[in-house]
């Protein structure tokens, strides 16, 4: 059974839903959530957030707040997850922001940095990812670990040993 079908099982026995923004992954996760037959049962939608501009006009991370952290940055994955869940009105929202290469690494934030944000309203989660390999490489390990993330999370909230 893969990934996302025991999360999309998650999801639906527990009447949960999920909203994802991805920035560095460029779609790669709600590709993958989409995969799985039923998937709309628990899943209200994604946007790719891009550019700066998109992450702030419809995700709400303030632009001050990308100019003063980085658009690659545990606190802009946190706004965006919390953005899109909000957006979407769902139980879980799902964010991803990285620089995936080959150019665009800076001292502060390499090629291969990546964020993984969750949030379900009350708490929220950031991990760092430090990948390696071609941009196509990275983008589809982000998109990987970060459905990994989510899974740990579910596990935890529902103590399931799924």
């Amino acid at each position: 059974m893969t990934l996302e079908k025991i999360i999309g099982d998650l999801l639906r026995k527990k009447g949960w839903t999920l909203a994802i923004a991805e920035s560095c992954t460029g779609g790669l996760i709600c590709d993958r959530i989409t995969d799985v037959p039923g998937s709309s049962d628990y899943f209200e939608g994604g946007m790719v957030n891009y550019s700066n501009e998109s992450k702030a006009r419809h995700l709400g991370v303030p632009m001050n707040e990308i100019k003063r952290y980085g658009a690659v940055s545990s606190h802009v994955a946190r706004k965006m997850a919390q953005g899109v869940r909000k957006s979407f009105h769902t139980t879980f929202g799902l964010s991803s922001t990285g620089v995936a290469g080959p150019t665009g690494g800076t001292e502060r934030s390499p090629v291969g940095r990546v964020f993984v944000g969750l949030t379900n309203g009350k708490s929220t989660w950031v991990k760092r990812l430090d990948l390696k390999g071609s941009r196509r490489e990275i983008k589809k390990q982000a998109a990987e670990r970060s459905l990994e993330f989510l899974h740990e999370r579910l596990i935890k909230k529902t103590g399931s040993n799924t």
